[in-house]
């Protein structure tokens, strides 16, 4: 009997692999967007969950904004097609922005709107990549890159930093990992999970190395306006514009204004992967809805005071958020140049009991936490950093620091 079963088991799953195809059946879902539905699933059953998973903001969109949208609603040239790779007057502001910001001067030409950063990465990626071309990914990374890579024909290589360098990528590292097959490089600054930010220095050097070798960069930019203390973003087209021709820019305005759901992002590059990228878009997608498009181009034209108000209060909780993970027993933190995420190690609490469990993994952890603690945060294995844990500080402060307290009190438990 047992056969049996396992001949069917064998059987069942052949049919499926033969109903989906190779290439998805092996992409795996958002880590992140998997805690965060977690956490809702049991807030709305009831339990007393706080949340650290999801990167998004915790504010209301600017009303300004709104505004913008809500008149455009009315507007009957936003019930229609428009161009696909976005409003003229968007393309304009977008490039306005990206000299003022980035330092990058471009032209609208240059730019292509896409639903949110997440499709101007999978667009870059579909406009480079070959079959098995090699994307040097610095790790611990988001979770989107090497599955985007993927998807695209692309074999995503990790570059492995450390705590000891501040997470920081360094050229000796680039160049241990580069092969005749290395096409495209990742470079995000600040870093998603991590919080790095690299100086111009250090920006300056990857961007003269990937120049060097003839190797793309994908930059992505969505944090530039989220950094702390005496640190500072660099654009690397902009310190290295010997790299500019084989550079691609990805932003949007979900963190930056607080308008994740949206989903307006953009790509900026060659006109030659621009091209490349609407056309797929206009196979995939077509425009980006005009309703966002019109709310993205009051952002991106209104000033940046609603962000100067939401980085301070991010920079509070970054250093609440430092301080009280450095006092959970077994847990050692960096302190976050950027973004609005900690990456505290747990390396101290592996291989000890907690609930009755032993804690094997940064992976165990996360799940006891959640069931224990009711606080639900990512394990460092979804960012190729296994016995880390990333934690999301874009949340209110009563919440940020409740959690972060039940958090001491379990481990302060382990065995």
């Amino acid at each position: 009997m047992a056969g049996s079963a396992e001949h069917g088991s064998s059987s069942e799953a052949t049919v499926v692999a033969r109903r989906v195809s190779a290439r998805l059946a092996s992409l795996a879902p958002s880590a992140t967007l998997a805690v965060d539905a977690k956490a809702k699933a049991l807030k709305a059953a009831g339990e007393d969950v706080i949340g650290f998973g999801a990167g998004e903001p915790d504010f209301p969109t600017p009303p300004a904004v709104v505004a913008a949208a809500q008149a455009a609603c009315a507007d009957p040239a936003n019930h229609r097609y428009t161009p696909v790779a976005g409003l003229p007057e968007l393309r304009e502001a977008i490039a306005a922005v990206t000299a003022r910001d980035s330092g990058l001067e471009v032209s609208a030409s240059q730019v292509l709107v896409t639903n949110g950063g997440k499709h101007a990465i999978f667009n870059a990626f579909a406009a480079l990549l070959d079959e098995g071309d090699e994307v040097l990914i610095p790790a611990p990374y988001w979770t989107t890159y090497p599955e985007a890579a993927a998807l695209n024909g692309g074999v995503p290589v990790p570059v492995p930093t450390s705590a000891a360098d501040g997470f920081h990528v360094t050229v000796e590292a680039l160049e241990q990992a580069r092969t005749p097959r290395t096409k495209v490089l990742v470079h995000v600054s600040p870093s998603n999970p991590t919080g790095a930010v690299l100086g111009r220095e250090e920006t300056a050097a990857i961007g003269a190395w990937a120049a060097e070798h003839g190797i793309w960069v994908l930059c992505d930019e969505i944090y530039q306006h989220l950094v702390y203390g005496p640190h500072r973003f660099w654009s690397l087209p902009a310190v290295a514009p010997e790299i500019a021709d084989r550079a691609v820019v990805v932003n949007g305005v979900a963190k930056t204004y607080a308008m994740t759901g949206w989903r307006v992002g953009w790509l900026i590059g060659p006109p030659d992967v621009v091209s490349a990228a609407t056309n797929l878009q206009s196979q995939a997608t077509s425009n980006v809805a005009n309703v966002a498009q019109q709310a993205a181009l009051a952002a991106l034209t209104g000033g940046l005071e609603p962000v100067a108000a939401m980085r301070a209060v991010f920079d509070r909780r970054r250093q609440t958020i430092h301080r009280m993970l450095n006092e959970c027993p077994g847990v050692t933190c960096q302190e976050p140049e950027g973004a609005f995420y900690a990456f505290p190690s747990v390396e101290g609490v592996l291989g000890r009991q907690l609930a009755g469990r032993r804690i094997d993994s940064s992976a165990t952890l996360a799940e006891v936490a959640i069931e224990e603690a009711k606080v639900a945060v990512v394990p460092g294995e979804a960012f190729g950093a296994p016995g880390y844990l990333r934690l999301s500080y874009a949340l209110a402060d009563e919440d940020l620091q409740e959690g972060v307290s039940r958090l001491q009190k379990l481990l302060a438990s382990a065995g």
